[in-house]
């Protein structure tokens, strides 16, 4: 069996979409699974449609996420280049055979007329397709055509009456009939350029491409690359298409023009997610590893890849599955790392100037540190940890609540005459101080601990209480105290 070898083949115009990075990682996985090579291959061959920095926005998106390549643009093996843009060489001599065996015509159809036969098969109930107009032209016809300043593009002849079948690595047996592709369809533009299915077929053949794994989107495309493959006598590699990603709220397939999600790696990336967890997250849309188990390392993903656990449904995009995720590496992650990720957000906030001194910084570290085991991305520590930039904080009516209950002002009283006879402000001293009240007042349990809670961080759900009074401060939870009483 030779070695297996996939690629990732984006277009450079737009930056790296969820269900993009899914492709390649899915080809990574199996690539590296299998002691195979991964190769990215940039399709720009629509030019008006590329944007600045395309590829090097969809480059470095993947290699934040973890993914690495044998072969790329940037990293060529011997089978380059690796921008369609830079094979149009490659390509012209096998048109220009496809021409000669008959396989493929000069076709000099206006768009207007092209236009007019579409509408007039809709007029007739009929699916739109090329009707063959210019399939039988004589090099006198064509002569004629050229001499009155008309492009041609070259089209690719459909075998009539012929099944073209696969076996997909997800959905099995496959089955389309030549007749309803859409007739005789574009494989060279007018300018030159080859059109997708002609290049995607020649350049998987002559870049050794073993195994084909891309969005179910692709389906509709695999019979017209099957036969530029049967045209030139070539071997198709092995095909697999993965299901859509839909949104889990909607039920609808994820669509870029759905701003109820956030649908981009980089905007991700500028929330301050990480990467390992964007790797673990994606890798499970749309397929399943054995067991109960959700969270894994990119090491354990790819000695577990299995194609045959591709899923045949819909993988739904879970925005709070993925929170979940991140929240599972955050609350691992080292400490003096996740506060150096969550600093550029709060100095942006204006919470922290800019080159905060190393006491202050060492403070933050402590507030970052409260909120680690419940932050589901870095830049969520501005809004949970508010009441430690803000003079007094703002009451909810939940809060509001808790402080109209009638044993509030005894117990805020005794906490605050506790708390104004400590010397050193500590978590232990905070603890010893509450139990204290619990003595004098004989309150406890929730009506001491949340009047408490509320009066000193605005909330009723936070970390720790004895930690949050240490690090607010004797003189800030005194003045929080005071606000409320």
């Amino acid at each position: 069996m030779s070695k297996i070898r996939v690629r990732y083949a984006p277009s450079p115009t737009g930056h790296l979409h969820i269900g993009n990075a899914r492709t390649a990682l899915f080809n990574y996985l199996f690539a590296r699974h299998n002691d195979g090579e991964f190769i990215i291959r940039i399709e720009d061959t629509d030019q008006k449609r590329n944007i600045a920095d395309g590829e090097k926005s969809q480059l470095e998106n993947l290699a934040w996420l973890g993914i690495d390549w044998d072969e790329s643009p940037e990293n060529p093996g011997e089978y380059g280049p690796y921008r369609q843009s830079e094979r149009k060489e490659i390509y012209q001599p096998l048109i220009d055979q496809l021409l000669a065996s008959n396989w493929a015509y000069k076709c000099y159809c206006t768009q207007e007329e092209l236009e007019a036969e579409r509408d007039a098969q809709r007029a007739r109930g009929e699916m739109p397709h090329y009707g063959g107009k210019c399939a039988s032209l004589s090099p006198e016809q064509q002569a004629e055509k050229e001499a009155q300043g008309l492009e041609p593009v070259i089209r690719f002849r459909v075998p009539r009456n012929t099944s073209y079948s696969f076996n997909d690595m997800v959905k099995g047996e496959i089955t389309f009939e030549s007749d309803n592709v859409g007739g005789d369809f574009v494989i060279q533009k007018r300018d030159g350029m080859p059109t997708y299915n002609f290049a995607v077929a020649v350049d998987d053949h002559m870049m050794k491409i073993t195994h084909v794994l891309r969005g179910d989107d692709h389906i509709a495309n695999t019979p017209k690359q099957l036969m530029v493959y049967d045209a030139f006598g070539w071997a198709h590699p092995t095909f697999g298409h993965m299901t859509l990603i839909i949104n889990s709220e909607t039920g609808k397939k994820l669509s870029k023009r759905d701003e109820s999600i956030l649908q981009f790696i980089e905007q991700y990336r500028e929330l301050g997610y990480l990467p390992e967890a964007m790797f673990n997250f994606i890798a499970l849309l749309g397929w399943s590893p054995v067991g109960e188990d959700e969270i894994f390392s990119q090491e354990e993903l790819v000695k577990m890849f299995d194609t045959k656990r591709l899923s045949k449904s819909p993988a739904a995009f879970d925005q709070k599955k993925l929170e979940w995720v991140n929240n599972n590496y955050i609350k691992t992650m080292d400490l003096d790392a996740l506060t150096e990720l969550c600093l550029p957000y709060l100095i942006k906030a204006g919470k922290v100037e800019e080159n905060p001194s190393a006491d202050h910084k060492s403070w933050v570290k402590r507030v970052v540190g409260l909120y680690q085991p419940q932050m589901s991305y870095a830049a969520e520590i501005v809004e949970v940890s508010q009441l430690f930039f803000e003079e007094h904080p703002v009451l909810d009516e939940a809060a509001q609540e808790v402080l109209a209950q009638e044993s509030v002002p005894m117990v805020l009283s005794a906490f605050k005459e506790q708390l104004e006879d400590m010397e050193t402000v500590d978590a232990a001293g905070v603890l010893s101080a509450i139990k204290a009240v619990q003595k004098e007042t004989g309150i406890k349990g929730k009506n001491l601990w949340m009047p408490i809670r509320v009066a000193v961080s605005g909330v009723t759900h936070g970390p720790e209480l004895p930690e949050t009074v240490e690090l607010l401060g004797k003189e800030k939870a005194l003045a929080h105290l005071n606000q409320v009483m």
